[in-house]
């Protein structure tokens, strides 16, 4: 199953996956904590956790166009979240 990481560097991730996981909660299945949380997407998953200074994405999906749709969805999401900032989001991909 292909799957993509990106580890968002910013001081806000707890806000960040609090927003996410809230919006999303309104058409998809989500779960959430404090420190971590999860999408469950027709095509595929993200998981999310906060470290330190940075919120961690790790998506899954059953092939390469599902997993892009996932990041896309996300990353453009947390972009429009996080307009005050100058996100970087890098991908790199799972085994």
């Amino acid at each position: 199953m292909p799957s993509s990481e990106a580890r968002v560097r910013t001081e806000k991730a707890g806000r960040y996956l609090d927003q996410l996981c809230k919006h999303f909660s309104h058409k998809i299945p989500a779960q959430w904590e404090a420190s971590s949380g999860r999408l469950e997407f027709d095509m595929g998953t993200c998981r999310m956790e906060v470290e330190r200074e940075a919120l961690v994405l790790c998506c899954e999906a059953e092939d390469q166009a599902d997993l892009q749709t996932v990041k896309t969805v996300v990353g453009d999401h947390l972009v429009r979240f996080a307009w005050r900032e100058d996100l970087a989001i890098e991908w790199s991909n799972g085994p």
